[in-house]
């Protein structure tokens, strides 16, 4: 069961595509982090501007250690950038930061999507640590009634990515949008590299929801075959 085959069937093909979408976020954004924004403005002054300009007047900005973190915290307003975005005037920084500011945006509006996955994230947490002990403790003990309620509690997670989909695509939208009509962005080149960098990222997200699907599969098959017998 540990060394099942047929997970490696399933799951082979959607590591090779986390790893290879990893690889063109990472190659995107080193490459527009080394083209400099003709506005000169870094990340975390692109980003006042963008909150002042949005009206966004209750989100904070602050610091946050490593590279590629940056996130935005509906919990606590607060948009929370890298030293790589915040202090540099690129276009890579650009784009990142406004594209968190655009979770902002979505977070004062209200937006479905976004909140629809935030009630997720419970669920996610205990189906991904649960889910597995019960389909592989139904199997054991040749209760498929209980490993077919791990397989549902596993689904949280595809159901989150899914439902991220239209979260972040929405937020890049955004991102794009902001940049273009503020001024911050000023020509084609550099809006070719927001496009870039923006939709190398969306492609993670992308390629998250293909494992958690290939994963639930595997585990629908194992369950499923063992009910057959």
């Amino acid at each position: 069961m540990f060394f099942d085959i047929n997970y490696l069937i399933y799951m082979v093909p959607a590591f090779l595509l986390m790893a290879a979408t990893s690889w063109y976020v990472r190659s995107s954004y080193t490459k527009w982090s080394r083209v400099r924004a003709s506005s000169g403005l870094t990340g975390a002054q692109a980003a006042q501007r963008l909150i002042s300009s949005s009206g966004l007047y209750g989100v904070n900005l602050q610091g946050i250690a490593g590279e590629m973190t940056d996130h935005y915290d509906p919990q606590s307003k607060t948009l929370r950038l890298s030293a790589g975005v915040a202090n540099q005037p690129s276009v890579a920084s650009l784009a990142i930061a406004a594209h968190e500011l655009g979770h902002a945006m979505q977070d004062a509006e209200e937006y479905f999507p976004l909140r629809l996955r935030s009630a997720l994230v419970p669920a996610v947490n205990i189906g991904s640590n649960l889910g597995w002990i019960l389909i592989m403790v139904g199997l054991f003990i040749g209760a498929t009634g209980i490993a077919w309620l791990g397989v549902i509690a596993f689904s949280a997670g595809a159901v989150f990515a899914l439902a991220t989909l239209p979260v972040e695509f929405d937020a890049s939208a955004r991102a794009k949008r902001m940049l273009a009509d503020s001024g911050i962005i000023r020509t084609e080149e550099e809006q070719n590299g927001v496009n870039a960098v923006l939709n190398a990222a969306a492609l993670t997200y992308v390629a998250a929801l293909v494992t958690a699907v290939m994963q639930l599969l595997y585990y629908v098959g194992l369950v499923g075959g063992r009910s057959r017998d």
